[in-house]
């Protein structure tokens, strides 16, 4: 009878005499076979998947001034481009896997370098890091590409004369887009599915996009309420002659695009503190940063299929509250009446499921996390707001996952413009965490009343300055007394 039911529960498959007599008993239809299932329909394509791209095959890359002494290895794997690094001494075991952020829409491939390189060297670990064999916003081949990457790092060595044992931890960072990557390769989901499979140790999303779409549908909210405000409505979607129209929108709003906005501006100025992350230290700053305005302005006027990425609209705005009334906190009849005529962008459901072939087109940030993560995030960032980490705290929460879970605010504008020692103290605060250490502090993002708070990020925030930042340091300094101190 066991064996009888495992059949039934297999039925579908090819039948011999002793399967025949046990389809009888499932009520099959005595020893007629059951005709085979039709093959699978193939995976529709999308204009992604036409793009050709080139790995930069580069014949070394600099060392660290400084640092460790490190073998430095470079080469083309799956058509996309890599650097790894490790200690020619002391090798601590355990791989650093870095992901970069977004790279434009362009035919090369590049690779980058961890924004704590000097901190891993110091510390012994090896890195390795991927151009990915596709740019646009295409987070499925990074974490694809990544996986794979850190799955050859011995042969990668071997092949380079240098025997090494497979790492005993794997870690993964990245920043933006890569922040993205990073959240989305250590989900659940990502662990089921994905075809290059890497079990990490722990996590660190910089300035990521850990909220995943709800990125695109802060995008769309901003236009809404752009065209809303500058008496140019959108009426369907989606527009084809947005380009056109936007240097009226922001001679509407703006006495100078993009620093200064006018009365009308500012309308649109408090429906994106609220869509951002919500009142809070450096918004105003962020507000008035031309890098950010820019990089937004850039991302709007899409057709919901992130350039392709999708076949699908996949932008819903219809969860979104528009508050352009700052009289007052609560929601007002100028609130009600704007939302009331603000159109409604709605998604196809289908746009962003789940494949056959592996990841989504789009991976999910679902909070369905079980091991250490600790995420940074500018206050003043509008490309990728702070609200990504509201929405990734909210969906631990719902899974139960938010003991694994650590966010750390830092009192800047600019779109990953955190120091070296900024990033390196999340990294350490998450390895000692995932060694058996206490969980690190980080900050409350969700409260209002604490992220309002005029010393909200000052803990975290640390402006030493190091040529390994992101941004230079003369130019950090010339930002930083502009900015207000923490009290």
């Amino acid at each position: 009878m066991i064996e009888m039911l495992r059949f039934c529960r297999h039925r579908r498959y090819a039948l011999s005499i002793v399967a025949t007599a046990a389809l009888t008993a499932c009520g099959g239809g005595g020893n007629t076979p059951t005709a085979p299932d039709p093959a699978p329909v193939p995976e529709e394509v999308r204009l992604q998947d036409s793009r050709t791209f080139t790995p930069v095959i580069e014949a070394t890359f600099a060392a660290l001034a400084g640092a460790p002494a490190t073998d430095r290895w470079v080469g083309v794997q799956g058509g996309a481009a890599y650097r790894v690094e490790v200690p020619q001494v002391g090798w601590n075991g355990k791989l650093v896997m870095w992901a970069h952020g977004y790279a434009g829409t362009g035919a090369s491939l590049t690779v980058g370098t961890p924004i704590m390189r000097r901190y891993l060297l110091a510390n012994g670990y090896a890195w390795a890091a991927s151009s990915y064999s596709k740019n646009n916003y295409d987070v499925r081949v990074g974490v694809e590409d990544t996986n794979a990457l850190a799955l050859a790092f011995t042969k990668i060595a071997a092949a380079n004369g240098r025997t090494l044992a497979a790492p005993t931890k794997t870690f993964i960072t990245g920043v933006s887009m890569g922040g993205h990557i990073t959240a989305a390769a250590i989900e659940a989901e990502a662990q089921a599915n994905a075809v290059n499979k890497v079990k990490y140790n722990g996590a660190v999303p910089l300035c990521g996009v850990v909220g995943d779409s709800e990125l695109f549908n802060y995008f769309a909210g901003y236009q809404v309420a752009a065209m809303e405000l500058a008496g140019l409505p959108l009426s369907s979607f989606p527009i084809s002659n947005f380009a056109a129209l936007a240097p009226a929108i922001q001679a509407t709003l703006w006495t100078s695009f993009p620093t200064v906005s006018n009365a009308q501006g500012d309308k649109l100025k408090n429906v994106v503190q609220n869509l951002s992350g919500g009142a809070r230290p450096f918004y105003a700053e962020g507000w008035s940063n031309a890098g950010n305005q820019g990089n937004i302005w850039a991302s709007l006027g899409g057709d919901g299929t992130i350039s392709g990425i999708l076949n699908k609209n996949i932008l819903d705005t219809s969860g979104l509250f528009y508050k352009i009334d700052a009289s007052s906190a609560s929601n007002t009849a100028l609130d009600t009446a704007f939302n009331a005529a603000a159109f409604k962008i709605m998604p196809a459901l289908d746009a962003n499921r789940p494949r056959r072939d592996g990841l989504r087109w789009i991976p999910q940030v679902n909070g369905d996390i079980s091991i250490p993560v600790v995420t940074l995030h500018t206050l003043g960032d509008l490309f990728v707001p702070f609200k990504m980490e509201q929405v990734y705290a909210q969906r631990t929460k719902a899974k139960g996952t938010d003991k694994w879970l650590v966010q750390r605010a830092i009192r800047d504008v600019g779109h990953c413009a955190f120091t070296a020692a900024e990033a390196s103290a999340a990294f350490d605060a998450m390895v000692v965490w995932e060694g058996g250490g206490a969980k690190p502090s980080g900050d409350d993002v969700s409260t209002a009343a604490t992220v309002a708070a005029p010393s909200y990020g000052c803990t975290y925030t640390n402006n030493t300055p190091s040529f390994e930042d992101y941004t230079a340091p003369a130019t950090r300094a010339a930002f930083q007394a502009m900015y207000p101190a923490c009290p």
